[in-house]
């Protein structure tokens, strides 16, 4: 590969892609093309397409809510679906003055609501080190802040009752269903990311159970899940007092459990 823009080199990536069972090979093509610097880095970064990396991994970015998050190797990629508990977020709290991203992976979330809300206090936690590293720098551009730790451990004593919108992106996938999961997510993304416990659900019932001493009155709280478990979600967060709603869009395949701290 000698130069990014002819076609014989286009035809060649295309055909590396398409080999290694890339479906849509000529849209990431063209994405992969228009990354790469050099010729040298083309050519390494469709290698590691063709292995079997994570689109997202190998660019080092993804498109989220019209933002470009910074995606890290290790780092969980944020999925398009989660757009919807942004978009949720949003006509639940559209004043929010407060945000916290919690189980932030990339910082995708926090982001992309810090982004649109314009002048919100943006924090962001998870217990990766390494995705706190990643998220610090998409949040930076907001005046965002990046916490290590497991879950509420991690943020500041001062935001209990002050936050206005709590999106948790939890694992729930159940640890029996993790090895059914595409070999992308399997071997390149971190398994705590992913995997949420017998039912799936371990996350989502230890954020169910502390979200309202750190919501403000009227904050809520919102975490995606599968449809399948949705209504138990559902029951867990109103065994909390929460005030819960259950928002699903069958063009994304998504489902977000939405708890509301009413007073």
């Amino acid at each position: 590969m000698t130069s990014l823009s002819d076609s014989d080199t286009t035809g060649a990536v295309v055909s590396a892609l398409r080999a290694a069972g890339c479906v849509f090979a000529e849209d990431e093509a063209e994405l992969i093309l228009t990354t790469a610097r050099t010729p040298d880095e083309l050519a390494a970064m469709v290698a590691r397409r063709a292995a079997g990396q994570p689109l997202e991994h190998v660019l080092g970015w993804a498109e989220f809510h019209g933002l470009r998050i910074l995606v890290e190797p290790g780092v969980f990629v944020p999925r398009r679906r989660t757009e919807f508990l942004v978009d949720q977020a949003l006509a639940q709290a559209p004043g929010a003055a407060v945000v916290v991203d919690l189980c932030c992976g990339s910082g995708a979330v926090g982001a992309a609501l810090a982004a649109a809300l314009g002048d919100a206090e943006l924090h962001a936690a998870d217990i990766d080190p390494a995705a706190v590293a990643c998220a610090g720098r998409n949040i930076a551009p907001y005046g965002g802040h990046a916490h290590t730790g497991d879950l509420f451990d991690a943020l500041p004593a001062a935001l209990r009752g002050r936050t206005g919108i709590l999106a948790a992106n939890v694992p729930y996938v159940p640890s029996g269903e993790v090895g059914l999961l595409p070999a992308e997510a399997r071997k390149h993304e971190p398994l705590v990311a992913l995997d949420g416990g017998g039912d799936g659900l371990d996350v989502l019932r230890r954020v169910a159970a502390g979200a309202r001493e750190w919501l403000a009155p009227g904050g809520c709280v919102l975490v995606e899940t599968s449809e399948h478990q949705a209504e138990d979600a559902v029951r867990t967060f109103r065994r909390a007092g929460l005030t819960t709603r259950l928002a699903a869009s069958e063009e994304l395949y998504a489902n977000v459990v939405i708890g509301v701290r009413a007073d």
